[in-house]
């Protein structure tokens, strides 16, 4: 048995990448790497008593060469004995149809493939040809493009395949949870791999695209490499250990913030996430980082990638900013600051109103019968007034901790009416020693998220505001020393009569 055998046995032993009896999915090229890997399995085949069915997706790229390497798979696997799936795609036409660069929207559509097969052929496991050196280059893509741990730690033995983004048109559903992708190549370099094609004569095909190097691998593999192995020739080991070394902190890390997630979250929903602004504040800066981007993922399935620069705004605004404020979140999500909320949701939903008496944007001033009750339009809440004398009050009537409940002096106030704030609105809230102060100014301060206060009820009589309903009364509505008859009220549920 070669050393390429021997590897590919301790992956699998090691990582349990196949199980006895089942079906392998095994995704052949017909390059040098999924040649491999194919003859491999297939000599494991009574060991592990596996069934393999080999799957190509012709790309619709390379022309004659592309239909020659489907022809090739196709014999190859007649041969062999195996069961074969072939399929064709148009991936100029797909990259175009998904706005995705033609690598991205290749590799997409190849993982939903397989993922079809798997469920026609009933198998858990999908096998790819990855090597030790496909890894290095992938971790250094990652790192040029910036990518946090996730991508650092590079590609790994088994990923479930229901944590891919995948395009619709190739995977009419999504991932069954126990299906998994496998790469028992993954410490076996490629030039082990040819060496291990030349001494079974195994003759694979060539595919011309791998030596373009405007795509980043390419130029990784063929120009960047190179150069640094001039200066380290372990430079590929050195970039793995250290992916190794950056999956096992991952992972760590990875169950903190499962755990961290279910302490600030408030609310989930498929367009929006709720976080506890405090909670969320008081957190190490890695699990702020961190619980953002995992609130982008899971809104936002089908992205890839979530850029520094955007993790890094809505970090600093959800730090630092006032009630209100907003950071750009990629894919039209957005991330706002709330009184004692964080959300990210998308930006063009509607933002979710608080469970408060608010009256309609854009409606009447409502007349308020006095005493009485008042219902708000278009709410389930309506003002209760009651009339009541000045001794015959509860002595803890003062204070009182109820946001929606006022006491008034009848005497002053007059005619009442509700209505929502107007330009250039003052009022002088109680405790301010009559000073006089803009109602914007007041709300800012009071925090009042920006979404209810053009729906905030304002209580008004014939000296001005009355009450900032919910928020404060006015210092000359007050109950007083001299005071003999006071307005109680307070905003109830309907149905609470």
């Amino acid at each position: 048995m070669s050393s390429v055998d021997d590897a590919v046995r301790r992956s699998i032993e090691r990582h349990h990448l196949v199980l006895p009896g089942e079906v392998v999915v095994v995704g052949v090229s017909g390059g040098p790497d999924s040649l491999c890997l194919l003859h491999i399995l297939n000599g494991l085949r009574a060991d592990y008593s596996l069934a393999l069915h080999v799957a190509h997706l012709h790309h619709g790229l390379r022309g004659a060469e592309a239909d020659e390497d489907a022809e090739f798979v196709r014999a190859l696997a007649a041969e062999w004995e195996l069961g074969c799936t072939i399929e064709r795609i148009d991936i100029a036409a797909l990259a175009g149809r998904h706005h995705l660069a033609w690598e991205e929207a290749a590799r997409r559509a190849r993982y939903g493939f397989l993922c079809r097969v798997a469920e026609v052929v009933g198998s858990g496991c999908i096998a790819v040809g990855h090597n030790a050196d496909d890894q290095t280059e992938t971790v250094m893509m990652h790192w040029i493009r910036g990518s946090g741990l996730a991508g650092l730690r590079g590609m790994l033995p088994v990923t479930p395949l229901s944590e891919y983004r995948l395009i619709e048109d190739f995977a009419s559903r999504p991932p069954r949870a126990d299906l998994r992708l496998v790469r028992p190549l993954l410490e076996v370099t490629r030039a082990e791999i040819e060496a291990y094609c030349a001494i079974h004569g195994l003759e694979p095909r060539f595919d011309r695209s791998n030596l373009d190097t405007t795509y980043l691998r390419n130029w990784l593999r063929h120009e960047v490499l190179p150069l640094l192995a001039s200066h380290n020739p372990n430079v590929g080991k050195v970039v793995r250990r250290s992916a190794q070394v950056l999956a096992d902190d991952y992972a760590l890390l990875r169950s903190l913030l499962l755990d961290t997630w279910s302490s600030v979250v408030r609310r989930e929903e498929p367009e929006r996430i709720a976080l506890d602004l405090e909670g969320w504040r008081a957190l190490p800066t890695s699990l702020q980082r961190s619980i953002i981007r995992e609130a982008v993922h899971r809104l936002r399935r089908t992205l890839r990638d979530v850029g520094f620069i955007h993790v890094e705004n809505a970090l600093a605004v959800a730090r630092d900013g006032a009630t209100g404020d907003q950071a750009t979140l990629p894919q039209g999500l957005m991330l706002t600051v709330g009184y004692n909320r964080l959300v990210v949701g998308s930006a063009g939903a509607a933002p979710k109103l608080p469970d408060w008496p608010l009256l309609v944007a854009g409606s009447d001033p409502v007349p308020v019968l006095s005493p009485g009750s008042t219902p708000l339009p278009g709410s389930a809440w309506q003002l209760e007034v009651r009339l009541v004398a000045r001794e015959d009050l509860a002595s803890a009537w003062a204070s009182n901790h109820d946001p929606w409940r006022a006491f008034v002096d009848a005497g002053i106030v007059g005619r009442l009416w509700l209505r929502a704030r107007q330009a250039g609105d003052r009022f002088q809230p109680l405790g301010m020693g009559g000073s006089t102060v803009k109602l914007s100014d007041f709300l800012t301060n009071q925090k009042v998220p920006h979404i209810v206060r053009d729906q905030l009820p304002l209580l008004v009589g014939d000296v001005g505001i009355v009450w900032v309903c919910g928020q404060r009364v006015d210092e000359r509505a007050r109950v007083r020393d001299g005071t003999e008859t006071v307005l109680v009220l307070r905003f109830v549920r309907q149905n609470e009569g």
